[in-house]
């Protein structure tokens, strides 16, 4: 076995283990030495929650906050007893490394999300169930999702909105640049199948996905994409964006891990304390407020706007030279 599959397989084995997340406050702050098994204990850790362990994803994410930024989150713990254990599936970590090998994966972002959902996707039906279970642990959750499934916004419910109002920004996004009013097709998905809560929490982050952009102040970029998915993750335990999370700190860990892991862990841990700090979002009316200005709503439902550690646009400067 040559030292790259043995590498692979020690981070597979701490992933089904778990035995990195108790240890993820000191291994993170070992990155910043360049210490390269550090970074792929984090990325394994991160992966447990996203696999095996969704209770303990704050535990291991306001752990590496607080490791690598000196600071634990301010904001209560989100805890529960873990759920019927469950096994990842054979076929999922080939899925995981084709995506890491794969050298043109991040040129196209509706192919990360493709693959990524289909890489969640085959995980077992009972590790979803303690993804739901879990979820009502996060303030505002039980509360928000009791209301149903939320109506489709409309083009022309924005119409008459101010250009600097809320509604008067996603409406420029939707007709201006060439945007959805849902990044994807509730219906298409399947999501009003799924247990609940997560029928509404995947229906509401699609329709709210671009809106959660405007309010809380992340640009529609690529390192801004890695960033939202922290905060939108740290509001309700959401997976896919854990997932996705898991699945970049893992290639950083493997492809970049003294380069590019700072910057990695700088923009997503920015981002999730951001996300814990935030009052719950879920339940914002928004089609109440479309025509009020983004200060007053921000204002209004206590949410500062991201503090990027880098430039927003980054990812495409790298990628442009």
């Amino acid at each position: 076995m040559g030292e790259i599959d043995q590498d692979r397989r020690a981070y597979e084995a701490s992933v089904r283990s778990g035995d990195t997340c108790g240890s993820c406050a000191h291994d993170v702050a070992l990155v910043r030495d360049g210490d390269i098994e550090a970074a792929r204990k984090v990325a394994a850790a991160v992966m447990h929650v996203a696999t095996l362990a969704p209770e303990r994803l704050v535990e291991v994410y306001d752990g590496l906050a607080e490791g690598w930024r000196g600071v634990a989150p301010s904001a209560p713990a989100v805890t529960g007893a873990p759920g019927p254990s469950v096994e990842i599936p054979g076929g999922f970590f080939d899925g995981l490394w084709s995506m890491v090998d794969d050298p043109n994966l991040g040129k196209d972002p509706a192919e990360i999300t493709v693959r990524t959902a289909q890489l969640a996707f085959t995980l077992p039906e009972e590790f979803f169930s303690r993804v739901a279970a879990f979820a009502h642990r996060y303030p505002g959750v039980t509360e928000a999702s009791s209301k149903g499934l939320p109506p489709r916004f409309t083009l022309e419910a924005l119409e008459d909105c101010p250009p600097e109002s809320l509604g008067g920004h996603l409406r420029s996004l939707v007709v201006d640049q060439g945007f959805d009013l849902e990044v994807l097709d509730r219906d298409a998905l399947g999501l009003k199948d799924l247990e609940s809560p997560l029928d509404y929490l995947n229906t509401r982050i699609l329709q709210c996905h671009d809106v959660w952009h405007e309010v809380a102040g992340y640009e529609t970029t690529g390192l801004h994409e890695i960033a939202i998915s922290g905060f939108q993750m740290a509001q309700f335990g959401h997976h896919y964006s854990s997932m996705f999370l898991a699945m970049t700190f893992t290639t950083t860990a493997f492809l970049a891990p003294v380069e590019g892991m700072g910057l990695l862990l700088d923009t997503v841990l920015e981002a999730y304390v951001h996300g814990r700090e935030t009052p719950p979002l879920l339940g914002v009316v928004w089609e109440d407020i479309w025509d009020r200005s983004l200060d007053e709503i921000r204002d209004t439902v206590g949410c500062s706007t991201y503090d990027s550690p880098y430039d927003p646009a980054l990812l495409e400067l790298i990628r442009n030279g």
